[in-house]
Order: structure tokens, then C-alpha cells, then sequence
């Protein structure tokens, strides 16, 4: 079996800005609540068998309180927000598990359901469907992969190198010299992209690069201004790569069958009556759900 982990809070802002509104019948807005349905529905139309969904039930997680200035729901339209809770209820619904995060973060889940999936002999491939570079440290070999479904992209170990100069497990440490503008830390000064990846290619992690500039390989250009940036302002490069780790520790399943998935609840009928899809009920009732 394979297991599809779904970045719910990618789909969500992705149909939100990429459909148009829609109202259910109740008057609120569901248009791209419809647009991640459809696009659940055709992966199992298309195969999936196992597959979990993780949102962002609130935008602010543990990281908040860590470093003031994390990414937080300010600016977020009220009508994509509201939109959270419909899609989480509209997919248990549909009979998918999801995992609303309200502690962790969405990527902290599917970093913990993507590390359990691995674990068990039975999974032969792990595909963690979202585009986010924060997402890229799960990868494991071709076990562990990334699906950008949008743009028909599968990047492996070698996948992340090729695009990032680094290996998986220096992603965090990647993040945290660079900065994240979306997670709302700015990294450290004077360290761009061409540099992180020549130093953390030679010096997986932080703790690995020598504090003697001269022990700096020969390939590394500006070797005592990256170091002294680096080493200036230590206790905050270590905390950006904390925010940049994705814990492994976020509940999330038992067993790898918790993800299987047998077929809608009996109300989603009625759930795709209320948002005004009713093709989604017929598609879902036209699959077919796999024996557990």
C-alpha cells in the first residue's frame, strides 16, 4: 500500500484563490472548501487507498509563543478562515481522517504520519502532497516523498538536493541561516542562498561548521564574514532552526489502516447538499472503497 499525506491548508488557500466564491445554503462561503472535496475525491478515484488530510484548524500553533514575530492569521481573509472548520467536518464526512491542529502546525502532522507510515513494512511509499520547503526534511531515499500535485512534480532525497543544495535532514538548518519571509523569521545576516547551501553541504548542521573561519573548506567563499554573522548572532540561528523543525510527536494515528479509507458517512449526502455539490456525492458513491 501507498499513503497519501494532504497538505489541507495548501489546498484550501490554493482553490481559495484560484475558484470562484461560492455560497452554501446557509449563505457562507464554501467555494474552495468544494475545490480540495473534488480534489480529494479524484485521488481516490484515481487509486489512493490510504490517505490522511492535516489543516491549520488555527493558524497559531506552539511556535507563536516561541518568537513573537511567527506567521500568524493576520491579513488572512475572514472567508478563507471560515473556511476550515467546513472542510475538516466535510471530509470526516466523506470518511477521510483529518487531523485539525491547533497545538502543532498542519506540516507537524503529516511530519509525524509520514514518519509512523514509514515505520510499517506494509507501506511501500509514503507521498506527502505539498509543495512546502518546510516539508522537504521529511523525505527519506525514495520512501519518503513530495507530490506537488499541481505541477506533477515527485521529488525524492536526490529531487531535494538537486533543488535545495542540501540534504533533507539540513533543510531546518537551511531555513534557519536563510530566513522564512511566510513563517515570518528573517534568518541570519549576510547568509543568502548560494552560501547556505556551499557551507551546509560541506557541514550538515550548525553545530557541525568550525568556529575557526580558516578550518572553513577552501570552496567557501567569505569565510570569516559568514562566520562571524553566524556565530554573533548563535541563539537566535538556533531557535530559527527550532521553528523550522517539524515535530514528530504530533498525534496523529494507531495503526496505518486508520487510513484507509471505507467509504463516506451516511450524512454525506446531506454535507454535499448543504454546499451545493451534488456531483460529489455521486462520485464519492460511485467509488469504490477498498476491503480492510
Amino acid at each position: 500500500m501507498d499513503v497519501y499525506l494532504i497538505d489541507g491548508t495548501y489546498e484550501l488557500f490554493r482553490h481559495f484563490f484560484a475558484v470562484p466564491s461560492s455560497k452554501d445554503t446557509g449563505g457562507k462561503e464554501i467555494g474552495a472548501v468544494r475545490g480540495v472535496l473534488a480534489s480529494v475525491v479524484s485521488m481516490i478515484e484515481k487509486g489512493a487507498t490510504h490517505l490522511g488530510v492535516a489543516t491549520d484548524h488555527v493558524v497559531e500553533s506552539f511556535r507563536n509563543e516561541l518568537y513573537p514575530g511567527y506567521n500568524t492569521s493576520e491579513g488572512v481573509p475572514a472567508e478563507l478562515l471560515s473556511q476550515f472548520p467546513v472542510l475538516e467536518e466535510a471530509l470526516q464526512s466523506m470518511g477521510v481522517m483529518v487531523w485539525p491542529e491547533v497545538y502543532f502546525e498542519a506540516d507537524d502532522a503529516l511530519a509525524s504520519a509520514a514518519a509512523k507510515a514509514a515505520s510499517d513494512d506494509r507501506v511501500g511509499q509514503v507521498l506527502i502532497c505539498t509543495p512546502d520547503k518546510d516539508l522537504s526534511q521529511c523525505v527519506a531515499g525514495n520512501r519518503v516523498v513530495q507530490l506537488d500535485r499541481r505541477r506533477d512534480i515527485l521529488r525524492d532525497e536526490a529531487g531535494v538536493v538537486e533543488k535545495f543544495g542540501v540534504r533533507p535532514q539540513s533543510i531546518p538548518d537551511f531555513l534557519a541561516v536563510v530566513g522564512d519571509s511566510a513563517d515570518g523569521y528573517p534568518g541570519i545576516a549576510g547568509w543568502g542562498l548560494k552560501a547556505a547551501t556551499l557551507v551546509l553541504s560541506q557541514y550538515p548542521h550548525l553545530e557541525d561548521i568550525p568556529k575557526d573561519s580558516h578550518a572553513w573548506h577552501s570552496s567557501i567563499k567569505r569565510a570569516r564574514a559568514l562566520s562571524e554573522s553566524l556565530f554573533s548572532a548563535w541563539d537566535d540561528a538556533l531557535l530559527f532552526r527550532t521553528l523550522a523543525t517539524l515535530r514528530l510527536d504530533a498525534p496523529v494515528f494507531e495503526s496505518v489502516e486508520d487510513l484507509l479509507w471505507k467509504g463516506p458517512r451516511p450524512d454525506f449526502e446531506e454535507t454535499c447538499r448543504r454546499i451545493k455539490a451534488p456531483e460529489l456525492a455521486r462520485r464519492v458513491a460511485s467509488a469504490t472503497p477498498v476491503s480492510s
